[in-house]
């Protein structure tokens, strides 16, 4: 009667949300600006918390301006805000978190941790209620908290306005006012490297607009690069006792994973980029260690300085901005994805609930089920033999995570 009674709750609030997204204006609700949210996400695989930790705002709001109220994607957690007044569902937006995914480790199996999180969202003009929740890889709840935000409070702290990280921009979109903001970030590179950087990032953005479908909607995309230089060249390396002072105090061995390239200060990196045009998020890393990471709605880190730079930066991309899951296995430990569960990512199944994937894909010819992915070698299928989210040497998305990465853009920029 739980799991039913909860069905119900998420279809009334999805129908809501709908109906919500159908009527609602952005100038009804917000304001040009955006409301940072500062999260800890605590705890271990048995229980987690969330906690709030500091809300900021900032001029300018550049993520999408409408069908606010609807999700791009079920991501692994979600924040919806609502008008105090009225209930009014104003904003929903989806996420996956570092910390989630550290959760499937032995690791959380017996310690307790705390994750930074930050999340943005449009700055209300009136009081609300921001309810942010976690999902576990069965798409159950496991946490969630509702806290209220009068954009009136005085210990909202401004930033942005002075001090704003330098930043040059790479490629205009055609309309700005309705387009997907990406910010490079420049990490591992001092200040006399800086031409270097901007040159890795025109190197980046060629690489991604030599796929499909973002060469068709190039002109949907505007891209910045902000140049925070580091006290050190390169990224710590703690498999070598390499530590370094670089800007985001990115590092390998993530989860004790050699060329798992993260950075676990999201603050720093959302301070650095306070007053740019931002949403999306690439972290440039100049360093020779092959390596990359992304994460959902959150940000992607890549290696510059090898031969696997291109393809690396594109399919961490797909991770963070498409929500796109790995096509690849390898051991079968600690598995994210479970029979009895449909992965929310768009270029997996389970065959759980396979109705809304790639079955029309199928009957075109363009697309099959081939097992093997998601880390795993049974149980999990992906639409092709080979992709880019599979492997470096194949020059493209296969079939089926372009239709993803098509309707998500088309979802940030079309009516």
């Amino acid at each position: 009667m739980k799991n039913l009674r909860t069905i119900s709750i998420l279809t009334v609030c999805l129908v809501l949300g709908c109906m919500d997204a159908a009527a609602q204006r952005f100038e009804d609700f917000f304001s040009d600006n955006t409301l940072r949210l500062d999260y800890v996400f605590a705890g271990d695989n048995k229980k987690q918390e969330i906690y709030v930790d500091a809300l900021s705002q900032s001029p300018k709001w550049y993520g999408r301006r409408k069908r606010l109220a609807e999700l791009p994607l079920q991501g692994n957690g979600r924040i919806c805000m609502k008008d105090k007044a009225t209930g009014t569902v104003i904003y929903r937006h989806s996420f996956s978190t570092l910390f989630q995914e550290w959760l499937s480790t032995d690791e959380a199996k017996q310690t307790r941790k705390a994750f930074e999180n930050v999340f943005l969202v449009p700055f209300p003009l009136n009081t609300v209620d921001i309810s942010i929740e976690l999902n576990d890889y069965h798409n159950q709840t496991t946490c969630s908290l509702t806290h209220t935000v009068d954009p009136k409070d005085i210990l909202i702290r401004q930033i942005g306005t002075k001090d704003v990280t330098p930043y040059t921009t790479i490629q205009q979109a055609a309309d700005t006012t309705n387009c997907i903001h990406i910010a490079y970030v420049a990490e591992g590179y001092q200040e006399a490297e800086m031409e270097l950087f901007i040159e890795d990032a025109k190197t980046a953005t060629e690489a991604l607009f030599n796929h499909e479908p973002f060469k068709t909607l190039q002109d949907r995309f505007h891209i910045v690069a902000v140049r925070s230089a580091s006290e050190q060249s390169g990224a710590s390396i703690p498999h070598d006792d390499l530590w370094l002072n670089t800007a985001l105090g990115s590092h390998f061995d993530t989860f004790y994973s050699d060329r798992y390239l993260t950075t676990l200060h999201l603050k720093r990196l959302h301070d650095v980029l306070a007053g740019t045009p931002y949403e999306h998020i690439i972290v440039l890393v100049n360093t020779n260690q092959y390596g990359g990471g992304g994460i959902y709605n959150s940000y992607n880190l890549s290696y510059t300085r090898g031969k696997h730079f291109r393809p690396v930066v594109v399919h961490e991309f797909g991770h963070s901005f498409a929500g796109l899951g790995d096509e690849y296995e390898y051991g079968d430990a600690d598995p994210m994805y479970f029979s009895d569960t449909e992965p929310w990512e768009p270029n997996l199944t389970t065959k759980h609930d396979f109705s809304k994937k790639w079955g029309k894909l199928i009957e075109e010819g363009k697309a099959s089920l081939y097992e093997g992915g998601g880390y795993l070698s049974k149980g999990v299928f992906r639409g092709s033999k080979d992709c880019r989210m599979r492997t470096n040497e194949v020059p493209e998305f296969c079939p089926v995570c372009q239709e993803a990465i098509s309707k998500l853009i088309r979802f940030y920029t079309e009516e």
